[in-house]
């Protein structure tokens, strides 16, 4: 199911149609629908090469993205064919006939397999094609490999690409979409909730309460999105032990960084605030800070995104119960919801 993205859609569109050499990267948090907008936009485009990556060694990658490449101008694959260098696989795609789009999802796990790619691929972009018909998309969801290997000031590609966009999750009125049999009231609800992920919004079940949806997916330990908020940052972060205790900490209402180093006990307030701020470059928390505060240095972060924040507060609410049964949630009708600052 494909909702909204017009404006996102149109914008490749418009890459597409510039009739020139494209190197457009695509970034964003993990489950916010960035591959299926690359399928809706290239499903009518001929040639094309959508090559997802995984994480294994280099030459299964290499071999990978080789066939599919030879695959979009040929009609068979030689087995075990594979170009004999990234070099010359990112070459052969200047070879494509016609308006070829090229697209690399999951461009961060070929640089943990190869530190070298960028280089390379920057390389063969200056010689070669910047000056093709090719469009060129890099796809990737560790926000911060992304912005360090990609479009930082030291990273090799850094001034090549000729577009880029960090796709945000969906806004309130897509909501309704989704669950179209909700009132408003419960479509504002259940997006307060989930945010806009179009993953999160498609695991709910729309014939289910928001209440019911929530037990079932979140707080239940088989539930599909119980572990997710741990699973994001494990992806992310080397040592996440201390970001989930000032995760925990901001969760449980404490945002000034006096309040969250006391509460978190991550450490002084120096290595708190390091912690904070890749914390916001991986879009986790925000700062934000009233037009009234007389001390805005000291009031750094704002609410955690609507999953985790939901999450860490309904755990504590529900810690003495048993999933769907006893008081509190168990007992929660269609429209009741437990009495907690969400």
């Amino acid at each position: 199911m494909f909702i909204d993205r017009e404006a996102e859609t149109a914008q490749l569109e418009q890459r597409y149609q510039s009739g020139r050499g494209e190197l457009f990267v695509l970034y964003g948090r993990r489950r916010v629908g960035k591959t299926e907008l690359l399928r809706t936009f290239v499903a009518a485009k001929t040639p094309a090469v959508f090559f997802i990556a995984i994480l294994s060694a280099d030459y299964e990658q290499l071999q990978a993205f080789s066939q599919e490449v030879w695959r979009a101008g040929h009609t068979d694959v030689p087995e075990g064919f594979t170009f004999p260098s990234w070099d010359a696989a990112f070459r052969a795609r200047a070879d494509l006939p016609g308006r070829p789009v090229v697209i690399l999802d999951e461009f961060t796990y070929l640089i943990s397999g190869n530190k070298s790619i960028p280089a390379i691929l920057q390389k063969v972009w200056a010689a070669q094609l910047s000056r093709s018909q090719v469009m060129l998309i890099l796809c990737g969801s560790y926000i911060g490999l992304m912005e360090q290997e990609v479009l930082g000031y030291r990273a090799p590609l850094y001034g090549r690409r000729t577009g880029g966009y960090l796709l945000p999750p969906l806004d309130l009125p897509a909501t309704a979409a989704f669950f179209p049999d909700y009132t408003s009231t419960q479509q504002l609800e259940t997006w307060a909730v989930l945010g806009g992920m179009p993953y999160y919004l498609t695991t709910f079940n729309p014939r289910q309460n928001l209440w019911a949806n929530i037990r079932q997916h979140i707080l239940d330990p088989q539930g599909t999105l119980y572990h997710e908020p741990q699973l994001l940052l494990l992806e992310e972060l080397r040592e996440p032990r201390n970001y989930f205790s000032i995760l925990r900490a901001i969760a449980q209402g404490h945002t000034r960084l006096n309040e969250i180093v006391q509460s978190s006990g991550g450490g002084t307030a120096n290595t708190v605030a390091r912690y904070l701020d890749i914390l916001q470059q991986l879009r986790v928390v925000e700062r934000r800070v009233s037009v009234t505060e007389t001390q805005p240095e000291k009031k750094p972060e704002g609410p955690l995104s609507n999953l985790r924040r939901l999450l860490a507060i309904l755990v504590q609410l529900c810690a003495a119960q048993s999933v769907g049964a006893g008081d509190g949630l168990g007992r929660q009708g269609a429209g009741a919801a437990p009495q907690a600052d969400v």
